[in-house]
């Protein structure tokens, strides 16, 4: 039996982090293709300046702002809520918040260790357990975590944010294997990439050396989600030369 599709000017995305950097690219490319964006974090007001901005450039409503704070389960039950009240599904969700604090590991406090966790891969974790069932039951969604090339390799300067990132990709291993195992027509992708330029990231612009510019990202996330249902790039390595 074919699994379900859905194009994506049908479909309902939420972003983390999405007002800028990476996930403000990532909301850009889907709102272009036609679906509608919720974008999700702390600072409202750049939320706001960000959608507005955004549904200027694509011509239409279609960027929707909501505050809140991904390291606290009960708020990421309630964006989740929203995005099926309000638009009736929740087709992809974009693990993108993330932080990390630069201690070396014989500093490593109490405080920083939890603040990168608690934000890079429990709000993922808290994000994903709320809306699978919602995926699962309208038989249709994609899952995208970003996670880096630190959730591969160890740094010694950054090792909470290493830590939450390996454990990104372990978790949405299991994520996927559960998909598999229900039968579910849920696809789990993981985003890998090197240094990416969240500084220069208007259209054409020239990025520093070594690092990749957002449309990049953008444009690799569009190819994965545009492929046959079956098909899934587990984890997607993307970096300069």
């Amino acid at each position: 039996m074919a699994l379900r599709t859905k194009p994506f000017d049908e479909q309902t995305a939420l972003v983390t982090g999405g007002a800028t950097g990476i996930g403000r690219a990532f909301t850009q490319a889907l709102a272009s293709a036609g679906a509608r964006v919720v974008v999700a974090s702390r600072r409202g007001e750049v939320l706001e300046r960000a959608a507005a901005e955004l549904n200027e450039a694509t011509g239409a409503e279609r960027v929707f702002a909501y505050a809140f704070d991904v390291r606290v389960r009960e708020e990421c039950e309630a964006v989740v809520r929203h995005c099926v009240e309000r638009f009736g599904a929740l087709d992809v969700l974009i693990n993108n918040s993330g932080l990390a604090v630069p201690e070396l590991v014989e500093e490593i406090t109490e405080e920083g260790w939890e603040t990168v966790l608690s934000t890079n891969l429990k709000g993922a974790m808290w994000l994903v357990r709320a809306a699978l069932p919602f995926m699962s039951a309208q038989d249709f969604g994609d899952i995208v975590n970003v996670s880096s090339q630190a959730g591969k390799h160890g740094y010694a300067d950054v090792p909470s944010y290493c830590a939450s990132k390996w454990g990104l990709l372990g978790f949405a291993e299991a994520v996927r294997d559960h998909a598999r195992k229900t039968g579910a027509n849920v696809r789990v992708f993981n985003f890998c990439p090197g240094l990416v330029d969240v500084e220069n990231t208007a259209p054409g612009a020239e990025t520093r050396q070594g690092f990749v510019h957002v449309s990049n990202m953008a444009r690799t996330l569009m190819y994965a989600l545009s492929l046959e249902r079956n098909v899934v790039l587990e984890d997607i390595g993307i970096y300069a030369r």
